[in-house]
């Protein structure tokens, strides 16, 4: 991967303000003049009917001459939301998209707690790596005396929920659909095996508390979960299971009517696959990681990486690919420490300067396959882990801030772009260490808020 300057020619934006969609409607309103004897002949002198009235959704690109915010303009702007005690520990940087120059800092080179936005790392790391569209494959092949192997090889969002029903996932593949293809090949099934091998090292961070498997933040980390490892497939922050690969395999037995728990097992050199599903394209994975905040699909999607790049196919090789992706494209990572690509961890550090460069990347034209990375961001008060955010306070955010959230006791943090009043946008990255989220993501919402209502010149 070749390295990429990181200059600025110009900017390419994809919010859409939902307060705004939700407010526009389309009335077509159509008199017809037809005679009451069922003939389709108009009465002399009338006008023909007029054809229904539609309405075509579009988005419309920020103006490339919108007034440029100046440094002591953003200051002044933010002097009373940055005077917040709330804010503690505070590191931060905002930057003009269009330009790529900085605008305001403060500490932007401390590296603090950064919660679940290191999954912009993440996803960004991925997006620079891998193919846009790429899928990951989940087999089923034939074993011996009439057992299956069920082959996981890193797809999270495989679905126990029946056809038809929802899934938390977007586009999920489904057990179901791989015992309806077994059944197909009339094979007499006697038992299941799961095999994991895809994936090798430990399957849970030193750095995570057990504890949280039951919390609902996270499974093992296996190369076979179904749902995330949620008991309840449909509910965010439904506790997880501590076996996802044999739970998986368990769906997959139940849905073939076979009574034995399944076991693990290595699939047979050049074993015949009887069934296969395939996950929806890497960018809606990662657009449903970052609105979820989902810590599983980070952690596989980091090993999904490491393999493509010729990395080990564990949690470690994943922080290594995303550390040599993001530096290779001429991030600077002096500094950043990863104990994880999710943000779980408490012992993870990244710079705001770091955060917002990325964002700022794709905000721009410095680094093209970065855009997509924008439309995976939650909208203030609509989507993801904003959908409850900028609602009651701070609403004239809502619809017009785009952030990944990060939130863990004691540090904070909200990183994204914003939309001027004057139709600048500005990247940013905010963080607090030291102040309970309560009091913290309000005060960090309203320098954000501020940023959206200003023209700062």
């Amino acid at each position: 991967m070749a390295g990429t300057s990181l200059g600025r020619k110009g900017l390419w934006w994809t919010l859409v303000p939902v307060v705004a969609l939700i407010a526009v409607a389309a009335i077509a309103l159509v008199i017809a003049f037809r005679v009451d004897d069922g003939s389709d002949a108009l009465p002399a002198g009338a006008s023909p009917q007029p054809s229904p009235a539609s309405l075509t959704p579009r988005i419309n690109p920020v103006r490339a001459d919108a007034p440029a915010p100046t440094p002591a303009g953003v200051r002044t702007e933010l002097t009373q939301a940055l005077a917040n005690p709330d804010l503690g520990e505070l590191s931060g940087e905002i930057s003009d998209a269009l330009t790529g120059a900085e605008l305001w800092s403060t500490n932007p080179n401390r590296a603090l707690i950064p919660a679940s936005t290191i999954k912009v790392l993440t996803a960004s790391a991925a997006l620079l790596a891998l193919p846009h569209e790429q899928r990951v494959t989940t087999t089923v092949v034939a074993g011996a005396g009439g057992q299956v192997i069920l082959v996981g090889a890193g797809d999270p969002t495989l679905s126990v929920q029946p056809d038809g029903q929802d899934t938390f996932f977007t586009d999920a593949p489904r057990i179901s659909a791989l015992a309806d293809q077994i059944k197909k090949a009339g094979i007499d099934v006697t038992s299941v095996a799961v095999d994991t091998n895809a994936f090798s090292g430990p399957t849970l961070a030193p750095s995570w508390d057990p504890a949280d498997i039951a919390a609902g933040n996270i499974t093992p980390i296996e190369s076979l979960i179904a749902d995330s490892g949620r008991n309840d497939p449909l509910f965010i922050d439904s506790p997880r299971t501590s076996t996802p690969a044999l739970t998986a395999g368990a769906a997959l037995a139940d849905a073939l009517g076979v009574d034995a728990a399944p076991t693990e097992a290595t699939a047979p050199a050049n074993a015949r696959v009887i069934a296969q599903v395939q996950s929806a394209p890497l960018v809606t994975r990662l657009g449903d990681m970052m609105r979820a905040s989902d810590n599983v699909l980070a952690e596989t999607v980091s090993i999904e990486i490491a393999k493509a790049t010729g990395g080990r196919p564990t949690m470690a090789g994943g922080i290594e690919a995303v550390r040599k992706t993001l530096s290779d494209y001429g991030f600077n990572m002096n500094g950043t420490v990863f104990a994880d690509v999710s943000g779980l961890s408490e012992d993870n550090r990244v710079s705001a300067a770091l955060l917002d460069q990325v964002v700022n990347a794709g905000a721009g034209d410095a680094q093209p396959k970065l855009r997509p990375l924008l439309d995976m961001l939650p909208v203030a008060g609509a989507t993801g882990t904003l959908a409850e955010r900028f609602d009651t306070q701070n609403k004239s955010g809502a619809g017009w801030v785009r952030a990944k959230t990060g939130t863990l006791t004691g540090a904070s943090a909200l990183v994204g772009v914003v939309q001027t009043r004057e139709g600048r946008v500005l990247s940013f990255a905010l963080m607090s260490n030291g102040s309970s989220p309560d009091a913290a993501r309000p005060a960090l919402d309203a320098i954000a808020v501020a940023l959206r209502e200003c023209g700062c010149r």
